[in-house]
């Protein structure tokens, strides 16, 4: 229950409130002895004293007190002291759940970190399962202030499990600014999720409001608390689907004190080109299809031809013979093995020294590695190889495959159709790398390619969100970042947008190249008001048949409302809805068919209301941000208005990516939704 706001000092509240000050004390004690450390004479040189002072300005960074982020905010009290296979507690002990460590000056945990085993059960536990639990404490807080605390007695197996109001609270407050961490909020089948381990990869498929996006940065989080040593060697990163998308979510993991965690969109990632142009839905369907891998191999490999003429290696007064039909054994060999073709163009020259090598010791000499290394670099050995094996520079080769329809026709035989081959084919090709009309999906065929001539660094962990509008070559392209780590995948069906949007999640783990990753789905929606999902849902059998439908947990119904006017009234009355919302705490999104954003931002100027772009962060000044339909996606806003849901179906190619379209704008609500429109509503909803 919630407790009233007392005023003795020996009350519950006022004695939690103290240690929420003590702990704040301590903490800001604890970035002081940060602060304070000298490391002059405890570096052997500058490099060594640059690495020791970045990651001593790292932690003090990472134990930074914000004030109107709880340090704490629950508390768990154990029964017994553990046994081997329990939690690290102590009879009768209590312990303090936050978003980072804290000690004091004797070492002893004030806070514990979310993340820490013993912390756990905060979670997890329940009336039916209490983890040696007595008591679960929730605090609740009122700008950074412990305002209310509420106790949830874990020994009353008879009891009913009821739901907490705090929580509730959290869950349903308002919100200005980025994406908050969900951290006090965590459910238990999110949770388990979180701290799935990190041998494995982890498909979400979450509805819209289920918080698989905070899930994914939270397991991220937990990842490097477990694993950091190793994934400090092998790097993180966070990938979504467009700039906006990356700064909503930015603040997240700093708030839970990471900070080096890399973040990137894939067009980041394939960045080999300069991207300028853009294709027809069809010929980026054909260049996102997984059957441009195979013309691309061939294409690479399409240099390699078979020598002609024996090399012959001069060394002081003699001459080594190593005859073609020999140098085109290797050759054969090294092409079988299908390995890199730059680590194949490498190993050519040393097959090569190794058959002169052999010779000599037939000869009677004796060589040792050095001189197959010589041997090696032998001018006639060099260019043998360089006319046998010749180099290949990735955007040259994408560039001719699209210029030119022989060299296409020749790699894609029995690949692509006739049809197919001149849709991607330039109508007018390029005279140069850098001259060339790149789209996004030829930068794609570019990574694709530049990975076949050289190994693409892997990373220990990947969080791909909106993984479902993704083409299978950009699956490819993210999964060969994380081919030796694990991977987070995140989306929902119902919500690709994407002519190529995937299908199944089977055949979208097996382009990433990880066909073994757990499925997991996510259907208690946390955000998005009950009567709000209910409407958006009514689409899901057009635009994602079988899929399960959310099932909001909110107690509020929220705001909800369907507005016909008449299309001279249309502008006004989209402005009045956005300032009836204004007079209501939280932020507010108008979201518009990427045609009408030119025509509202006009109409807001004239009306003196001011508005943000997606992504600019909102504050107690500026809560509107005017979103096209195409950028909505990841976004959450406490009230959303709505313009002419028909004119967002109608500017995607097709129907069912424009409903798809539609059932995003339509789920971006977290307290309330006002339609507007002045033509009729697509038919499906009702």
């Amino acid at each position: 229950m919630s407790a009233p706001v007392p005023h003795a000092a020996h009350d519950p509240l006022e004695r939690e409130r103290a240690h929420l000050s003590s702990s704040r004390s301590a903490l800001r004690a604890m970035r002081a002895d940060v602060e304070s450390l000298d490391i002059k004479d405890v570096t052997a040189n500058w490099v060594n004293a640059a690495v020791l002072q970045r990651q001593i300005d790292d932690r003090i960074a990472a134990l930074a007190d914000l004030a109107h982020t709880p340090l704490f905010f629950g508390r768990l009290d154990y029964l017994h002291a553990p046994g081997a296979d329990q939690a690290e507690g102590a009879e009768g002990e209590q312990f303090y759940i936050g978003r980072r460590h804290v000690h004091d000056a004797d070492g002893d945990p004030m806070v514990i970190d979310w993340r820490a085993p013993v912390s756990q059960p905060f979670y997890r536990a329940s009336k039916k399962e209490p983890m040696d639990v007595r008591l679960r404490r929730r605090f609740g807080y009122t700008g950074g202030e412990l305002t209310a605390y509420e106790d949830e007695d874990l020994t009353d197996a008879a009891g009913d499990e009821q739901a907490s109001r705090l929580l509730q609270s959290e869950i349903e407050r308002p919100r200005v600014g980025p994406m908050r961490d969900i951290v006090a909020t965590i459910q238990p089948e999110q949770d388990e999720i979180v701290r799935a381990g990190i041998g494995g990869s982890v498909c979400v498929q979450g509805a819209p409001g289920t918080g698989k996006t905070a899930v994914g940065l939270h397991r991220v989080a937990y990842l490097l608390y477990a694993h950091r040593e190793r994934l400090a060697r092998t790097g993180t990163l966070v990938i979504g689907p467009n700039r906006s998308f990356l700064q909503y979510i930015e603040q997240v993991l700093p708030a839970l004190g990471e900070l080096n965690v890399a973040q990137a969109t894939v067009d980041d990632l394939v960045a080999h080109v300069e991207v300028r142009g853009t294709d027809t839905a069809t010929a980026a369907r054909i260049k996102g299809d997984a059957r441009m891998a195979e013309v691309l191999r061939r294409a690479v490999r399409s240099g390699v031809t078979m020598p002609v003429d024996p090399v012959v290696v001069v060394r002081g007064s003699r001459r080594w013979r190593v005859p073609a039909y020999e140098v085109e054994e290797m050759v054969r060999e090294l092409l079988s093995r299908d390995i890199r073709y730059g680590a194949a163009r490498e190993a050519l020259p040393q097959r090569i020294a190794h058959a002169v090598l052999v010779r000599m010791e037939e000869a009677g000499e004796a060589p040792d590695d050095r001189v197959q290394d010589a041997v090696a670099r032998n001018t006639a050995v060099k260019s043998a190889v360089k006319t046998i094996w010749p180099q290949v520079d990735p955007a040259k080769l994408v560039l001719r495959l699209l210029s030119e329809a022989e060299f296409l026709a020749e790699h894609a035989e029995g690949v692509l159709d006739a049809e197919e081959q001149a849709e991607i084919l330039w109508a007018k090709p390029a005279r140069g790398v850098k001259s060339a009309k790149w789209s996004a999906a030829d930068a794609v065929l570019v990574d694709e390619a530049a990975d076949l001539v050289a190994r693409t660094p892997s990373l220990g962990h990947v969080v791909l969100d909106e993984a479902q509008d993704l083409s299978p070559m950009q699956y490819r392209a993210v999964g060969r970042r994380c081919t030796t780590g694990s991977a987070t995948i995140l989306g929902d069906l119902a919500q690709g947008t994407t002519p190529w949007a995937t299908s199944s999640w089977p055949e979208a783990l097996t382009h990433l190249g990880k066909p073994e990753a757990t499925v997991e789905e996510l259907t208690m929606g946390f955000r998005v008001p009950r009567e709000v999902i209910a409407y958006a849902s009514r689409l899901l059998p057009t635009i994602a048949p079988g899929l399960a439908e959310a099932t909001s947990v909110r107690e509020a119904a929220g705001d909800f409302a369907v507005r016909a006017v008449e299309p001279s009234d249309l502008d006004a009355a989209v402005l009045a809805a956005c300032v009836s919302a204004l007079g209501k705490e939280g932020s507010i999104g108008l979201i518009a068919a990427d045609a009408r954003i030119t025509t509202l931002a006009e109409a807001l100027t004239a009306a003196g209301l001011p508005f943000l772009s997606p992504g600019e962060e909102t504050s107690a000044d500026a809560r509107l941000t005017l979103v096209p339909a195409t950028l909505a996606k990841g976004l959450e806003y406490d009230y959303v208005v709505l313009d002419e849901p028909s004119a967002v179906v109608a500017g995607e190619p097709d129907e069912r990516t424009g409903l798809r379209r539609l059932y995003v704008a339509l789920t971006r609500a977290v307290s309330g939704l006002t339609v507007v429109h002045a033509a009729p509503l697509p038919g499906q909803l009702g």
